[in-house]
């Protein structure tokens, strides 16, 4: 008898909702919830979140025909495992890719229409669902400043070669004027990519590409989330303690948690592996120690995330029976959707936070975890292969693929010193601080404005140029 606002488990959303609650604007997006045709206007708007109304949301309609091909098969079949390299090989279907070009055009529709009366509109574009889509506003709208964040990583050209569309989405994504990457590396891959695959002018220098005499501006900006100031109430950490214990139905002496959407790109199943291996080459800790893996079901649709899901159920289930006690359970597998609200006393109860992630753009699960800890406590376990290991070097980085590793990892935090887990954690709040969501979402925006204002002092020149040359000679 009310309208609520459910955050789905998303990096994308939990990094650019906090930019559009404070810049206000249109975001347009998929309608996929049940009461989503209820709750908006004649033009298929509706203003969130609903007590104070920040921005709006824009819902296009997809039928079930169009979310199978363009969702769950062209960009979760094939880009998503083309673009992560998990040992999972894409699959490549030719029906699902001219889905996936017919629901880009379906989006360029309705933002053309928010925009049909705005010559120069910015427009942000997320992530790999929409690689064709800016090349069909830009030629709709040439005036049209036009960037486009990338939020997975970026393979290398060879990789990227077996796609069978490689020049379609290249060719679409040179339709922006900036195209943003988390890390260095993966602008370098998507360069070279451009370089063999289209013919067009590199920069190197500028790291920008020219193609049919537009220029593309190709940079990284690590994307980030709002921070939190330290508080003065430190009994919150114990009342979370007392939370967390009375949820689970016991009390271990020592607490891990981690939290992700349930994808194989995540590195679950090697995170259980390492805790089976930290108590075994540890048994003073068995009954005194749980982890808690909170994950957010994904892409169910799907045959390989189904048999993922099943997978890490029964991995759960037998490092649990190798395990048994009456005092706590090894490994406690929370599947479900759990909101921000309700993560957080596990991130404020927990000694450590693991994300093994086997590849990831950023992950910004570390970043919620140190966001979470001003009492300077806890300690963070990240993968060297996510994007967040180039930021939050205090962390402890290990590689997913090395169990011993990452099982020696999980004692070292247990067992190290309160002041090195509060000098670490500092530090890492410290980077935090200094790069969150805000300062990401201004320095990719104040870029976009900069690379259009040079590009239109740069015509005017040429035009004073050109009409210097026309005048009669005297």
């Amino acid at each position: 008898q009310g309208i609520e606002c459910i955050m789905p488990a998303s990096g994308v959303i939990t990094a650019v909702e906090p930019v559009m609650k404070a810049c206000g604007g249109t975001w347009v997006a998929h309608g996929a919830g049940n009461m989503d045709r209820e709750t908006v206007d004649t033009h298929d708007r509706v203003r969130v979140p609903p007590v104070e109304p920040a921005y709006s949301l824009r819902r296009v309609w997809l039928t079930k025909e169009e979310e199978n091909g363009y969702y769950y098969g062209f960009s979760n079949e094939g880009l998503w495992p083309l673009c992560h390299i998990a040992h999972t090989r894409p699959v490549f279907r030719e029906a699902d890719f001219n889905v996936y070009r017919q629901v880009n055009e379906k989006f360029a529709a309705a933002i053309l229409e928010e925009c049909k009366n705005d010559p120069k509109p910015l427009i942000f574009i997320q992530d790999y669902h929409f690689a064709l889509l800016p090349r069909m506003i830009k030629k709709a709208k040439p005036g049209a400043k036009i960037a486009l964040f990338w939020h997975i990583p970026w393979p290398n050209p060879e990789a990227f070669g077996i796609c069978p569309w490689q020049r379609d989405l290249v060719y679409g994504m040179l339709g922006c004027d900036l195209i943003g990457f988390h890390i260095q590396f993966h602008c370098n891959n998507f360069m070279e990519t451009v370089e063999r695959s289209i013919e067009s002018r590199i920069d190197w220098e500028r790291f920008t590409v020219i193609h049919q005499n537009h220029s593309t501006v190709v940079k990284p900006f690590p994307i980030s989330i709002p921070f939190k100031p330290s508080g003065t109430d430190l009994s919150i950490f114990a009342s979370a303690k007392e939370r967390v214990a009375k949820e689970l139905g016991m009390r271990p002496g020592y607490l891990g948690v981690g939290v992700d959407r349930l994808d194989y790109t995540k590195g679950i199943i090697e995170r259980f592996h390492a805790v089976e291996r930290f108590l075994e080459k540890n048994p003073r800790y068995v009954g005194d120690f749980t982890f808690v893996q909170i994950g957010a079901p994904s892409r169910e649709h799907i045959d390989r995330y189904k048999r993922f899901i099943e997978t890490v159920g029964y991995e759960a289930q037998r490092i649990n029976d190798k395990f048994r006690n009456d005092r706590c359970k090894a490994i406690v597998f929370l599947k479900g959707y759990h909101s921000h609200q309700e993560i957080e006393p596990y991130y404020q109860a927990a000694d450590f936070c693991l994300v093994t992630s086997l590849h990831d753009g950023m992950n910004l699960v570390a970043k919620e975890y140190i966001n979470s800890r001003w009492d300077d406590d806890g300690a963070l376990i990240l993968s060297q292969f996510a994007g967040a290991s180039r930021e939050l070097a205090s962390a402890l980085l290990v590689n997913p693929y090395d169990i011993e590793q990452v099982a020696d990892a999980i004692r070292y935090c247990l067992e190290m010193d309160d002041e090195e887990r509060a000098r670490r954690m500092r530090r890492l709040r410290n980077v935090l601080r200094e790069k969150n969501i805000y300062r990401w979402a201004a320095t990719l925006i104040s870029e976009l404005v900069q690379i259009r204002a040079e590009a239109g002092a740069s015509m005017g020149r040429k035009q004073s140029a050109q009409e210097s040359v026309d005048l009669p000679m005297s």
